[in-house]
This record gives C-alpha cells, structure tokens and sequence, in this order.
C-alpha cells in the first residue's frame, strides 16, 4: 500500500478512457445514427474535484463522439483527445506539452487498447470491471465499475495521498 500511496502522490496530471471508464462502456445509437453516452456525476465531481487541487486532466479516447466533447467542455477538461488511433503517442505528445516526466502521470483505463499508456505512466488504474489482462498491468484496481463512479474513487485516492482530500471536501460545508 505504501507503494501505491507513493504512486498517487506524485501525480499532477490524471488521463482518463471514456468508454468502459467514464462510462460503463455500453455504445447507444439512435434511430439517427448519432452515439450518445451516460456520464455519471459523481465522475464529473471527482475531476472537479483535481482540478479544483490543481491536477490537470485529460482524456484519450480511441472513439469520436460529440457528447464526449460536450461533457468535457462542461468540465473544463481542456485536453482532450479523441478518435486516437495510438493512444502511446497522444500520452507521450500530451506529457512533452505540459512538460511533465512519466512519474507524475497517472491513466485511468479499462481494456487493451489503454496498455501503450498504463504501461508507462507513474500510477496505472485499472477499473474493476476492466478486462483481466489490462488488470493485471495496473498498479491499483478500483472497486467501483466504469462509468459508475469509479473515476471519483480515483480521484478521492489520489487527493488523500496527497493529503488533499479532506480540504477538498470542506469546501461543501459551509
């Protein structure tokens, strides 16, 4: 645990997959054609919640969607990537641009296609219903699902190895 701790205190940057992790990975297509996502808030909050600590976030999506741009603008999550076919360079791209070493990186993931960048990042996430062998390759596994809040137990981790938590939290009472 000490390890995992250590991990989650370096951290100034948190990269997140969308399909299977800010939501629970279903696809939903309208008579329209158009794709539309659940988002759960409790996941907003959580990266509300870094930023409001001064984590950066970002997401890197190997899928295109309209309400993925749309949720994030909400956020104010300003670095996202989407339609990505190499999700090990966008990461390498994104962390040259903000000119921050590996160590200070997590990545938030749930299947194959997120190792290029769990394998590299200071604290890889794997998400409790993620894909076994993508698992594996985690330095930590949520309890919660994808797109059912595991982004916030995420960021609840990461603020209280940080010792940031409980200040975050004390901005909602009042």
């Amino acid at each position: 645990m000490q390890d995992l701790l250590l991990r989650a205190s370096r951290i100034r940057l948190v990269i997140f997959d969308v399909d299977g992790v800010l939501t629970d990975g279903r696809l939903y297509f309208g008579n329209d054609g158009n794709e539309t996502k659940a988002f759960h808030v409790r996941d907003g909050h959580g990266i509300r919640m870094l930023m409001n600590q001064g984590i950066e976030t970002a997401v890197i999506s190997g899928r295109q969607a309209v309400s993925v741009t749309r949720r994030m603008a909400d956020l104010g999550v300003s670095h996202v990537q989407q339609g990505v076919h190499d999700k090990g360079q966008a990461f390498e791209e994104l962390r040259a641009r903000l000119d921050l070493p590996a160590e200070a990186v997590a990545f938030v993931g749930d299947d194959v296609i997120d190792l290029p960048v769990m394998t590299r990042v200071g604290f890889a996430v794997a998400v409790a219903d993620a894909d076994p062998f993508v698992a594996r390759h985690a330095h930590w596994q949520t309890r919660t699902a994808g797109g059912r809040g595991a982004v916030r137990e995420v960021a609840e981790f990461i603020l209280a190895a940080q010792g940031r938590l409980d200040a975050e939290r004390a901005r909602h009472l009042s």
